[in-house]
């Protein structure tokens, strides 16, 4: 049986980098890897699949929170591919379930685990209820080398808790960070610590969420 796998992580951690390079190589075996995402997910333009490296491709299918997903639509496929799953609903997740389980194609995820209040995404929650195997696509924290596991929201350069848990943004609005730094970056912005009232934002080459 061909399972659903669900690859997580922090901003920054070069998924959508590691989603097109898998799609590259099934491309290289003359072998078929379906790619979608979600429609909402617009920040390169509706269809386009595009990693911080420069890499890209079109999404095959883009996906809504009822979509269904055709089985004509996967004859001959050989891997399903999904970029930010965070976004998708949990009937949507469920779909993608049906497709490894029902009709043996896996099905590979890229997502977020949590938002930027730490809390589990709708698609990501379900994904952990469902999927087969569930991988740590590692990165480090933005202001140390520790592993960096949430995402640290900015609002005009400090750290913040407010705002809609789905607000799309690159690396100018989210950092990836290890735990004791996502407590203190909060904690000195809601003291008013920080100079000017900034946080010293690293540069970041090459990534993406």
């Amino acid at each position: 049986m061909a399972k659903l796998y669900f690859r997580y992580g922090a901003v920054g951690a070069a998924k959508t980098m590691n989603l097109l390079a898998v799609a590259h190589n099934y491309k290289q075996q003359n072998k078929r890897a379906l790619v979608m995402k979600p429609k909402l997910d617009d920040r390169f333009g509706v269809s386009q699949v595009k990693s911080r490296a420069g890499l890209q491709t079109n999404a095959d299918l883009l996906l809504e929170s009822d979509s269904k997903i055709p089985d004509a639509l996967l004859y001959g496929v050989q891997c399903v591919l999904v970029d930010e799953a965070q976004f998708l609903s949990e009937s949507v997740i469920d779909e993608l379930c049906r497709v490894a389980h029902v009709l043996n194609i896996p099905v590979i995820c890229y997502g977020l685990r949590t938002d930027f209040r730490r809390g589990l995404f709708a698609g990501s929650k379900r994904l952990i209820e469902l999927a087969d195997a569930i991988e740590e696509i590692k990165c480090t924290c933005a202001y140390c080398n520790k592993k960096a596991i949430y995402n640290l929201k900015l609002l005009d350069g400090r750290p913040t808790l407010s705002g809609p848990s789905v607000e799309l943004g690159t690396e100018e609005k989210y950092l990836p960070v290890c735990g004791s730094c996502y407590s203190s970056k909060l904690s000195e912005a809601h003291d008013g610590c920080q100079p000017h009232g900034s946080v010293n934002v690293p540069e970041m080459a090459g990534s993406h969420v």
